[in-house]
């Protein structure tokens, strides 16, 4: 009989397996989107939502990896052999940036948590490189954070496959979401979409580190991903005399589990719930709370287009 609330299948090694062929076909076509009229400059494929039609020349940045080279500033580089390109008024350069966290609680469910998130993550990525938008991913744990940044267009969507594939699961320590988007948010460049794909299990408030990326003018998406037997632990099979281990710190406990401590379970984590989704909403973002079981398609067609990540 496997063990409560572990998934026995194996940990995906391909992108292949992340994605599949299903999937890859319901992505075709889609588009990240942000409800904010953004402030970024970069003259690409997004038009501006502001009014105007100038195309005046503003400012050059460096060139990163995966550029069009159309915007290239020759002259530049023939005085400093380096490449930089030309930044206009009237398109905007939308960044996405995906947080995933990475602690021990997240490696936990049937189906597990990490898997689907990392699953979450390929998808969502994947339709902002194919529509060359900026990407930026990092991972949170224990140990500090894991950030690769700033990836444009579907070639680089093999690299950003493989550097979700090497990731693990990582330690806790303290108010581990709070101190990695504390480090994430000062070198955010850019501004379009935040989504943060956490259990956010925390005994903390998450307020405050929500606050540092749906402050910054991103449109923030909270996506709290729970297992089934963390939503429902009595029709999952959670009965008797048992002994529990915390998965972030080791701790033990013995409970007996009856239908009394179920139900209060079920009330602590509703309030756990609802004080996740009211800190998005003071942040002018989306909280959707989803089982790690569901089907990524329908989320993908059905929540993110209607809560208006996708289009």
């Amino acid at each position: 009989m496997p063990e409560f609330g572990v998934d026995p299948a194996p940990a995906p090694r391909s992108i292949e397996d992340l994605l599949g062929p299903s999937l890859l076909a319901a992505m075709d076509g889609l588009e990240i989107t942000s409800r904010k009229v953004l402030a970024g400059k970069l003259h690409g494929e997004r038009r501006s939502r502001r009014r105007g039609f100038s195309i005046d020349f503003a400012d050059h940045r460096p060139y990163v990896a995966g550029d069009d080279l159309r915007y290239v500033d020759w002259n530049v580089y023939a005085r400093l052999d380096a490449l930089f390109l030309k930044l206009y008024l009237d398109e905007e350069d939308l960044s996405v940036l995906l947080v995933l966290d990475a602690t021990p609680s997240m490696n936990w469910g049937d189906p597990s948590k990490w898997t689907f998130a990392r699953r979450i993550a390929m998808t969502i990525g994947s339709i902002a490189l194919a529509s060359r938008h900026r990407l930026s991913v990092a991972t949170i744990d224990g140990g500090g954070v894991q950030h690769l940044r700033d990836l444009r267009g579907r070639g680089r969507t093999a690299e950003f496959g493989r550097w979700l594939l090497d990731r693990e699961i990582g330690p806790a320590a303290g108010d581990v979401l709070e101190q990695g988007i504390r480090t994430l948010a000062p070198t955010r460049r850019g501004r379009g979409v935040a989504g943060v794909l956490s259990d956010f299990l925390a005994a903390s408030d998450p307020l405050p580190s929500l606050q540092l990326l749906g402050g910054g003018g991103d449109d923030l998406h909270c996506l709290q991903i729970l297992s089934p037997q963390e939503l429902d632990p009595g029709s999952a099979g959670l009965v008797g005399d048992l002994r529990l281990e915390d998965s972030e710190d080791g701790s033990t406990r013995e409970v007996t589990v009856t239908p009394a401590l179920l139900a209060a379970y079920r009330t602590k984590l509703d309030t756990q719930v609802r004080q996740v989704r009211d800190a998005a909403r003071r942040c002018g973002g989306v909280h959707l709370a989803v089982s790690s079981d569901s089907d990524i398609e329908e989320l993908l067609l059905g929540q993110l287009r209607r809560e208006g990540l996708i289009q």
